[in-house]
């Protein structure tokens, strides 16, 4: 729906506006692509498995509680 808010157009500037606003409406939906785009590969879950996680050792115990 489009309202005239100000002034008082002819029917020909109307049919101009709207004709502008339509080619303007059907450009974009022609260039949208298909395909969605790719996520960003910090949110991929099957990043996280690719790297082990460092396993305890026999004195990791008191390596939690000592200093350096």
């Amino acid at each position: 729906m489009i309202k005239v808010v100000r002034g008082n157009p002819t029917p020909e500037e109307l049919a101009a506006a709207l004709a502008v606003v339509r080619a303007r409406a059907a450009s974009l939906a022609a260039a949208a692509p298909d395909a969605p785009a790719p996520a960003d590969s910090w949110a991929d879950p099957s990043r996280v498995g690719r790297h082990r996680l460092p396993q305890p050792g026999p004195t990791s115990w008191a390596r939690t509680y000592w200093p350096g």
